[in-house]
């Protein structure tokens, strides 16, 4: 597939691509050079590049997705590891949340006006 089509299946930019290829996030398994050096990828880059577009949306820093990847597999153990500390840090922003939402809630209760200075009753 050309760079156009991938990026259109994927519903991803074309420069994002390019991104992915040259941080190594797109390894050279995907990728096959015409004899003109056009990119030529592989029908599976398509799940591939699900996985990777998953994995951002969870939270992973592309970091950890590199990582990931440069371990070529992870056993079921570290899979079951990365995922639970992942769950660990969203329970941990979804507390700061609550406790951020509460202290609005407790600044609408005080009735504070803005007219003679934020603060100021």
């Amino acid at each position: 597939m050309k760079t156009s089509e991938v990026a259109k299946r994927a519903d991803l930019p074309i420069s994002t691509l390019r991104y992915y290829e040259k941080i190594g996030l797109i390894t050279e398994e995907y990728i096959l050079r015409e004899e003109n050096n056009y990119r030529n990828y592989a029908p599976e880059i398509i799940p591939y590049l699900e996985v990777i577009k998953n994995s951002l949306a969870v939270g992973f820093s592309i970091h950890d997705i590199k990582s990931m990847i440069s371990k070529q597999g992870i056993s079921k153990e570290d899979q079951k590891r990365i995922i639970t500390d992942k769950i660990t840090e969203i329970e941990a922003a979804q507390k700061n949340l609550e406790a951020s939402k509460q202290s609005l809630y407790k600044l609408l209760e005080m009735n504070i006006t803005c007219e003679n200075g934020y603060g100021k009753y």
